[in-house]
């Protein structure tokens, strides 16, 4: 029985000769490599359905709400006094650690939906020039299913926890004050206005869920996954349509300290 993934077995096949040839040997010179260096996590398995290149469907009205959402976000950080109040590096190190979750908590809130549809993929020979070329396209991480499913799951889940405006903005509040961001000077003062914001949290549910004790731990095992769902997954996807070859943070930076 032939084992091998026929999703690439059959685009190779379709490859000029000379094209397929060349690749077979750079494969078999991988293979090579590979036998003295093998992978401690087994034989590979083929997860070709969630590794497709994923695009929004609705581009112009999504991208548009995730603006929205963006700015928002940013506003909300920069009108919080007691980050304000940390030296210059401690925010641009917490902004760039939070900026995609208290992003992904704003669209939970804000209740933005989207669906994505699949990208066409490149021909072997346009993969090789471009790759030739350095092209940006390539080197950044582009949008899967594998991603775009993580990050789906995640919204539903805060959607059927019915978060108040006062719990999504404690929440917020415990996501921006994150003592473990490397370097910061001020780390003890942010370990502090972490705690302050989850007591006030746990308060504001307790209140608002006096006959559910268990939904504290529910709220904050939910925002566990804003880890892992990556920020570059969050601007190839909402926002590379918008600003191309930009770099986000960079906009990000100017929006909080300089406008």
């Amino acid at each position: 029985m032939d084992n091998r993934c026929h999703c690439t077995t059959n685009s190779d096949r379709l490859l000029n000769p000379i094209l397929y040839k060349i690749l077979s040997q750079m494969d078999n010179s991988r293979a090579g490599q590979d036998a003295f260096n093998p992978s401690p996590s087994g034989p590979h398995k083929c997860n070709c359905e969630m590794r497709r290149r994923v695009c929004l469907k609705r581009p112009s009205v999504v991208c548009k709400e995730a603006s929205a959402v963006l700015v928002k976000t940013i506003h909300f950080m920069k009108n919080l006094p007691a980050f304000n109040q940390l030296p210059r590096s401690d925010q641009f190190a917490l902004l760039e650690s939070c900026w995609a979750p208290l992003f992904i908590l704003g669209l939970a809130q804000e209740h933005v939906d989207f669906e994505v549809m699949d990208i066409p993929t490149d021909s072997m020979l346009k993969k090789i020039l471009l790759n030739h070329q350095g092209s940006p396209e390539l080197e950044r991480e582009q949008p899967t299913m594998a991603g775009v499913s993580k990050l789906k799951s995640c919204l539903k889940k805060f959607w059927a926890l019915d978060l108040s405006p006062k719990e999504y903005a404690y929440l917020k509040g415990t996501t921006i004050f994150n003592p473990d961001v490397p370097d910061l000077k001020a780390g003890l003062f942010v370990e502090g206005l972490q705690q302050e914001a989850q007591h006030a949290l746990r308060e504001v549910v307790q209140l608002l869920h006096p006959d559910h004790q268990e939904c504290f731990a529910r709220i904050l095992l939910t925002a566990s996954m804003l880890q892992g769902i990556t920020p570059s997954l969050i601007t190839e996807l909402f926002f590379r349509p918008v600003i191309g070859q930009a770099n986000l943070l960079e906009l990000l930076v100017d929006m909080l300290f300089y406008r």
